[in-house]
């Protein structure tokens, strides 16, 4: 598959040291090491920083081609703080050097030629206006599909913003967290995950839907079939990166044609594994995911 993705770019940054991440970021490398074509849309600062925010995505094999470098604004960070089961608490620092991104002429040009099949978007930057501005040009001119991972953060989100994106999604992953915050901006009832999925695939029409649930596994709808698998228990290093590990596995599923219960199971495994892990984007194999489970997996290369 070929896939577009265009967010944030930062450093975590913990208490023992500071590792690359961004939820748009840490999905595109994942999606890579899955054997995609991925094309990763930002800014980095023209600091320490953004210099090894590129050499960290050479490492990754991410092309830096769309990644702008911005004087004058800094290379986006985030202190994160741990609790004793490994969950992070964030606090964004902006405004940041992704927030200042722009597109040339010659780069929609460019990415028309790429033909992507998917186009993936977050929420937390789609906040600043330009951005959504500049994001509604290749939405409208890529025919391509539109993967919006929700990924709720205090401060980085509105109601009207996050419906708005769900409108314009084809596939949507969300946490069971933002499973209630969307039933509440939407005003909605449901009586379980997969009146939720299905009620709201039928409202926006999405052709997909994930919820993860942690430790209890997830549940997914695609192409009208609902699965839910429990998950698989690790010893948790920490969970920053597991969901976008998730978002990445549960897209190459759906390129691949599997089928819920399939891609419900491999997600889990492949966040399990980045979760058992220190670090968004740590170092795993096909083979490391497989030991977690019985089912073989395919590379996405063709």
């Amino acid at each position: 598959m070929r896939i577009v993705s265009i967010g944030e770019i930062l450093w975590d940054v913990f208490r023992d040291g500071e590792l690359l991440g961004g939820a748009p970021f840490n999905f595109a490398a994942h999606a890579r090491r899955l054997g995609h074509e991925v094309v990763f849309i930002s800014a980095v600062g023209e600091d320490e920083r953004g210099r090894k925010a590129l050499e960290r995505m050479a490492e990754l094999d991410l092309s830096p081609a769309f990644v702008r470098r911005v004087a004058g604004a800094p290379t986006g960070f985030v202190s994160v703080r741990l609790d004793r089961a490994g969950q992070p608490d964030f606090t964004i620092h902006r405004p940041a050097a992704y927030d200042c991104l722009e597109l040339s002429a010659s780069d929609l040009r460019q990415l028309a030629g790429f033909q992507p099949d998917w186009l993936y978007f977050g929420t937390l930057h789609q906040m600043a206006p330009p951005i959504r501005a500049l994001t509604r040009t290749p939405m409208a001119s890529l025919p391509a599909r539109r993967f919006y991972d929700v990924n709720l953060r205090p401060g980085s989100y509105t109601p009207a913003l996050v419906c708005e994106l769900l409108r314009e999604a084809t596939a949507v992953k969300l946490n069971d967290g933002e499973v209630a915050s969307v039933e509440q901006f939407l005003g909605w009832s449901h009586a379980g995950l997969e009146e939720f999925c299905r009620g709201a695939a039928r409202e926006f029409g999405w052709q997909a839907v994930c919820v993860t649930r942690g430790e209890r596994g997830c549940a997914v709808l695609v192409g009208g079939i609902y699965a839910e698998h429990g998950g698989y228990r690790v010893r948790v290093a920490d969970t920053v990166g597991a969901g976008d590990a998730f978002a990445a596995a549960f897209l190459h599923g759906l390129g691949a044609g599997w089928s819920a219960a399939q891609i419900a199971e491999f997600s889990n495994r492949l966040g399990a594994v980045v979760a058992s892990r220190a670090g968004a984007i740590p170092a795993w194999t096909l083979e490391d995911c497989e030991r977690l489970g019985s089912t073989s997996i395919e590379s996405g290369k063709k």
